[in-house]
């Protein structure tokens, strides 16, 4: 178990080092221990939540289902089609089918084409995200949260063997998206420290603040690859933890989802209107399970 400082916590949650002290003196911090006059805690340890614990129907079926592995439910529907759609986005050639067989079987079945082991592994990998989710969705975001989603994501794959890639850490390299440059490398850990600072300042997130972060978090694009999967993912978390209706952004949503980031700023309705058409797909399904919202 790795060990760090007040202030080495402090700043990967972007928090200020008196609040975690609180924490620690109270015994709110879990695994924290003092050692003289210093405070020393597990670097992976868990945020305390702020404010009254509210957990919508969605998120308690959820957990229930995933604990009871519950087949044919929401959360088993949750994971083949975020998993899918997320994956397809970003070039997955895996078809829904397949994901589903890899789901519930574990197996990638019989098929006639040639399949890419990485999407194999990052499709098991975002199963996985999707648990992470779901079991922390009440967490306050952090840095820290986001880099362990994208070590969950992309370890095991063939990107995780090159020197240059950082499994579960930020980017080395300069690179576009959509021909557009990005952050610096070297100024992403400010950036995002800057971001998730001004996203945790608002006390009552709506769903238009979830969009706003989403947008710049790409814009930041912080990890080598990962970027949009890790993003969405975040987006869903974020929309458990504040009680909105979450939504999947489905391969058919892709070119106005694309379109949405590039304006935004601009005509933010766009990105908007986007988010709404999914979620109300994913308000359907929670009327069929007839789960309120």
């Amino acid at each position: 178990m790795d060990l760090v400082t007040v202030s080495q916590f402090a700043e990967s949650h972007s928090i200020s080092e008196r609040t975690v002290r609180n924490w620690c003196a109270v015994g709110k911090i879990e695994g924290a221990v003092l050692s003289g006059k210093t405070w020393i805690l597990p670097a992976d340890a868990v945020i305390p939540r702020r404010g009254k614990s509210r957990i919508s129907p969605l998120l308690k079926r959820l957990r229930e289902e995933k604990e009871g592995k519950v087949s044919g439910g929401i959360y088993h529907h949750t994971q083949i089609d975020l998993t899918y759609n997320s994956n397809h986005i970003e070039g997955s050639r895996l078809t829904h089918e397949q994901t589903r067989f890899i789901y519930e079987t574990n197996t990638i079945g019989i098929t006639d084409e040639s399949v890419n082991v990485d999407d194999i592994v990052e499709t098991a990998n975002h199963f996985r995200c999707i648990d992470l989710i779901i079991n922390r969705a009440e967490e306050q975001l952090s840095e820290s949260f986001i880099k362990e989603l994208h070590r969950i994501l992309k370890t095991g794959t063939s990107d995780s063997q090159k020197k240059w890639f950082v499994v579960g850490d930020y980017k080395k390299l300069p690179n576009e998206v959509g021909g557009n440059e990005t952050c610096p490398p070297e100024q992403v850990h400010s950036q995002m420290k800057a971001l998730l600072f001004a996203y945790k300042s608002k006390k009552e997130k709506n769903l238009e603040d979830i969009i706003d972060f989403h947008q710049k978090f790409e814009a930041i694009h912080p990890f080598q690859d990962g970027n949009g999967r890790v993003g969405r993912l975040v987006m869903f978390k974020e929309c458990l933890a504040c009680g909105i209706v979450p939504f999947i952004i489905t391969d058919d949503l892709k070119f106005y989802y694309y379109r949405g980031l590039r304006e935004w700023g601009r005509v933010n309705g766009f990105l908007t209107d986007t988010c709404l058409a999914a979620q109300d797909n994913y308000k359907k399904l929670l009327d069929y399970f007839r789960i309120k919202y």
